[in-house]
């Protein structure tokens, strides 16, 4: 029962959309209506104003690490086993994907994910971090980056801990990741993608 309360209470944690909150602070367009349409911290860099872009970036990340770090220090005390941390690992970012606060209509999930994976191992979210950057800053793509950091991070995690019932749950929001870039895997090979720091479009 205590497990289920965790799961519940990280998938509310994953449906707070930081880039619909952080707009609306700061006065701007609602990120749904404009860009690529999704709710993250790479779409409102598109309405011009970076620190936005830096908080949401941080908000999501940040709701990622903190529902699994939770379940983590309130394992023992609670009995919530391993399979139960790595399930509140997969519901923090199916909150996020489909936010129950925000009429199921999220993001894509890659800033909670790597909060997750923070939260998992340290050295797990850095090498996920390294590979996004590399790509992010050799293509100027954040939906590229995403997609071959999304590809890497279950193999990173087998190198580290072998297979387990959390390697599960990191291969399956791997794999939602790149559903949920369909559209972007067809803009990039159609040359129509947009690039890191482009403007505001529709």
């Amino acid at each position: 029962m205590n497990t289920v309360f965790f799961i519940l209470a990280a998938y509310l944690i994953g449906s707070i959309s930081f880039a619909v909150v952080i707009s609306r602070a700061f006065g701007l367009s609602d990120p749904r209506t404009y860009g690529s349409g999704n709710p993250g911290a790479t779409n409102v860099l598109r309405s011009g104003n970076k620190a936005a872009a830096v908080l949401t970036l941080l908000g999501d990340g940040a709701k990622g690490w903190l529902a699994v770090w939770l379940a983590q220090y309130f394992a023992a005390r609670f009995g919530v086993t391993n399979t139960g941390i790595a399930l509140v690992a997969l519901a923090v970012f199916l909150g996020h994907l489909w936010p129950v606060l925000f009429r199921f209509v999220g993001g894509k999930g890659v800033a909670t994910a790597l909060g997750v994976l923070l939260a998992i191992n340290g050295w797990l979210g850095l090498a996920t971090l390294v590979t996004w950057l590399v790509i992010a800053y050799a293509f100027r793509y954040s939906s590229l980056a995403a997609l071959v950091a999304s590809l890497f991070a279950p193999f990173y995690y087998g190198l580290l801990f072998g297979a387990d019932g959390m390697l599960g749950a990191v291969a399956v929001m791997s794999c939602l990741l790149i559903w949920r870039h369909a559209n972007n895997i067809g803009n990039l090979l159609a040359g129509r993608e947009g690039r890191i720091g482009a403007g505001k479009k529709g």
